[in-house]
């Protein structure tokens, strides 16, 4: 569905993309992911023929979103990072105003508008002017006209930037049901976006990719976690119990009770779980508790972005 190879956009000196590729299978729910600046914005933009590309090429269903912009455009349903809508207008206004510029008429326009209003949950503000509505409803309004002509691919920029907690809940779940009709690709900077739609993560960092895979690939690459301990004894006497554990580097107190114990996974003694656990069987403590912690999408974004840029400026 979506082919990216070498792309690059340059803003003056500023290189926004320095030769991404990736591909997006037809059926996918991929979250493109990334800190601010990163190109996510840039690259959802010249998918969309919004923005032309310095070099390199993009396709959307076989077809050049430079040469062929216009059937790309007939194939995408696109919402942008700051949604454009016409306040004056009502909800049916608007999003029959969407239906026809799209080329619906007659017959099927009424099913495609019912099919959107009764998919996004617009049925309560249907007759409302759009300045009426929430933030919540104003996304909701926006992603029922980026698929209100049935697109192959729906293109959605920071989806839920600007909401409170219960409206990105309830966009992030519309977005799932769309994930089951549509190939999808999501630019996001929420980690809890990409684990609760994606099925796929991509990662770009400084206009490059710099990881791609699912979210048990990109965490496989990372060292195993820290060690999380609860031990029946006053938390000072743990703490020097752990200490004293051959190739530990660090135990950290968590709120609520237990350790987190960083180390050396493998020495001479064994495993570091089973360091510890003869450690503090040794120190005569009773140990309640010992699980090896596995790491989380955070972590792996972390080590891709931050851990990369602090790496470069080390170099």
């Amino acid at each position: 569905m979506i082919e990216v190879e070498n792309l690059t956009k340059n803003y003056g000196p500023a290189r926004a993309l320095r030769g991404i590729s990736f591909h997006v299978a037809r059926g996918e729910v991929v979250g493109f992911l990334g800190p601010n600046g990163a190109g996510k914005s840039t690259t959802m933009k010249i998918l969309t023929g919004f923005l032309v590309p310095s070099s390199g090429t993009a396709r959307i269903d076989g077809l050049d979103v430079v040469e062929d912009s216009l059937a790309v455009r007939r194939r995408i349903g696109y919402l942008p990072e700051s949604t454009p809508l016409y306040g004056e207008m009502s909800v049916h206004e608007y999003l029959r105003f969407a239906a026809e510029i799209r080329g619906l008429r007659g017959k099927e326009l009424p099913p495609a508008l019912a099919r959107v209003v009764e998919l996004c949950g617009l049925e309560r503000v249907w007759g409302k002017n759009i300045l009426e509505l929430s933030k919540g409803y104003r996304q909701r309004v926006g992603l029922a006209q980026a698929m209100v002509h049935q697109p192959d691919l729906l293109i959605l920029d920071e989806p839920t930037s600007g909401l409170d907690p219960n409206q990105i809940v309830e966009v992030r779940s519309l977005i799932q049901r769309l994930g089951e009709e549509h190939t999808v690709i999501l630019s996001t900077h929420y980690l809890q976006e990409v684990e609760a739609a994606c099925t796929r993560v991509i990662v770009i960092d400084l206009g490059e990719i710099v990881a791609d895979g699912t979210r048990d690939d990109l965490v496989a690459q990372l060292p195993p976690g820290d060690v999380f301990v609860r031990v029946a004894a006053p938390p000072d006497a743990v703490a020097a119990a752990l200490q004293q554990v051959d190739g530990v580097h660090e135990v950290l107190a968590r709120e609520g009770g237990g350790f987190l114990v960083r180390g050396d996974v493998s020495v001479a003694g064994g495993a570091l779980e089973g360091r510890i656990a003869a450690g503090v069987v040794g120190a005569g403590l009773r140990l309640l508790q010992l699980e090896r912690l596995r790491p989380s999408l955070e972590d792996a974004f972390r080590a891709f972005t931050v851990g990369r840029r602090e790496g470069a400026r080390d170099a």
